[in-house]
């Protein structure tokens, strides 16, 4: 199973590799890597100290930018120690955080499933086809699918979100350490990131549908069970830290002043949007995101035909072991379909409130494009989709079926990848980026190689005439991590 967890993702991802950083990814791994390159400690004084201006524009996730700033180290880290381009370093930490996600969702169900101890038995039918499903499900659905941007961080948090659930699952007995423990993380998550939020709501569905449809609990020892008192813990430490920072970021926001990709708004186009971010992880949806640039035939090529072999092979092997899996009863697929469900909705609701998707997203794009609430949706959507699978089959044979789908599913989303990665890489803008990620991981010392990158920065500043703050902050990011990787500027002038 682990290594499913782990071959599945990446191949499907491996077809964006070599796509360029975008959006504010473009400064980030530059600014973040140089600063803290050599004092990764000074991440923590660092964000305390700038708290106050992002509350003041309308946000206060301490804990998710200090995470954020730790996945920009280790880009500027591993293209320093592997000499790799950042923007390749950029992908391979995407890549990782799909891993752990994919792991986090086989978890998470096999937490709501089973009674006894975790895979003490060996997998379960569920815990075989998930990997595939999740995989399937990492398409990059346009410019701003968590497949291409900030996706370390989201898909990272949506790992976080699911093991908190998982492990509230899990509790038999409380015990004094795990109530401290909890409101501890009750807190924490108030102040990570907005779909961080839904660990608590989250795990207070899960627990409750897996007491009632998995052990059987009713009334009073269900809602008194150690996992039940351990959600309302979570509760306890979360809403007077959310409810404190909310309050304060109304008084600065009232007038309207804030960021504008923090407003949130409860209106009449939220209940549009809803719906349809919920079906927005649906992979031909996706698929239809992420090629619509395409020329010719998307399905074909070398990588995705040796993609699909590879896939192919892999289901071959789990054919072989499905067999002798444990299939779960109806009762216990019915409570993890309850809690991939409550999933799904905790993971659309951003996109629901957002003002900034309210304003730029219509309604094709917002069945289909990706967004950051994709990292949420996308495996939510995919893990009830085999719980409906195996609810609705009952032969082996039918089951084999499910799992040849999601391998030409996951197929097929290697192919979408590498269709948007086609279409990507001939933006001008990306091949700029990745020039200037080039000249960063191979940094060349001496007059020759530091004209080149004075080339590089005055064709990036030319790009963004009329907006300096903008400019300067390119400069300044570039110029951090050229200090640190090589001690001079990133464009030297010489006088």
């Amino acid at each position: 199973m682990l290594r499913r967890c782990l071959l599945l993702p990446l191949i499907v991802l491996a077809p964006l590799v070599a796509v360029a950083p975008r959006g504010d990814h473009r400064f980030n791994i530059y600014w973040h890597g140089g600063l803290f390159l050599d004092d990764p400690l000074r991440i923590v004084s660092h964000t305390i100290g700038t708290g106050e201006t992002y509350l003041r524009l309308g946000n206060f996730r301490p804990l998710g930018r200090m995470l954020e700033k730790a996945l920009d180290l280790l880009v500027l880290l591993g293209a320093e120690q592997l000499h790799l381009s950042p923007a390749i370093m950029l992908r391979l930490v995407t890549m990782g955080a799909a891993v752990v996600l994919t792991g986090a969702v086989v978890i998470f169900a096999e937490s709501v499933l089973t009674r006894g101890p975790l895979f003490g038995a060996g997998p379960s039918v569920v815990a075989l086809l998930t990997p595939y499903a999740v995989a399937g499900g990492l398409i990059a659905a346009g410019r701003n699918s968590t497949t291409t941007l900030f996706g370390g961080l989201y898909l990272s948090t949506a790992g976080l979100v699911l093991l908190v659930a998982a492990a509230a699952c899990r509790l038999d007995r409380l015990r004094w350490w795990h109530a401290v423990l909890a409101v501890t993380t009750g807190g924490a998550l108030a102040v990570f990131n907005e779909p961080a939020y839904f660990a608590v709501p989250l795990a207070t569905v899960a627990v409750l549908a897996r007491g009632r449809f998995v052990l059987g609990l009713r009334g009073r020892r269900l809602l008194t069970s150690g996992g039940m008192r351990l959600a309302a813990l979570l509760w306890a430490g979360f809403l007077p830290v959310v409810a404190i920072v909310r309050w304060i970021i109304r008084g600065y926001c009232a007038d309207g002043g804030c960021y504008h990709g923090s407003d949130v708004a409860a209106d009449a186009r939220s209940l549009l949007v809803l719906p349809a971010r919920m079906l927005a992880w649906l992979p031909p949806a996706q698929w239809q995101a992420a090629t619509e640039q395409a020329r010719g035939n998307w399905l074909w090529g070398v990588l995705p035909v040796a993609a699909f072999l590879v896939l192919a092979v892999l289901g071959v092997r789990t054919l072989k072991v499905l067999s002798a899996a444990s299939r779960p009863g109806a009762g216990p697929l019915t409570g993890l379909a309850v809690a991939a469900a409550a999933l799904l909705v905790s993971g659309a609701l951003p996109a629901a409130l957002s003002v900034e998707v309210h304003d730029y997203f219509d309604m094709r794009a917002l069945l289909t494009q990706g967004w950051r609430d994709s990292a949420v949706t996308a495996p939510a959507g995919m893990l009830l989709l085999v719980v409906v699978a195996l609810l609705v089959v009952r032969s082996r044979a039918s089951v084999a079926l499910v799992l040849a789908g999601l391998v030409l599913c996951a197929g097929a989303g290697t192919a979408a990848n590498r269709a948007y990665a086609d279409v990507s890489a001939g933006w001008a803008s990306s091949q700029l980026d990745n020039r200037i990620a080039l000249a960063v991981g191979g940094f060349e010392r001496g007059a020759a190689g530091n004209e080149r990158r004075c080339e590089l920065l005055g064709e990036a500043l030319h790009n963004l005439d009329g907006e300096p703050a903008r400019q300067r902050r390119l400069t300044e990011s570039l110029d951090a991590a050229a200090r640190a990787l090589a001690g001079v500027p990133f464009c030297q002038v010489v006088r």
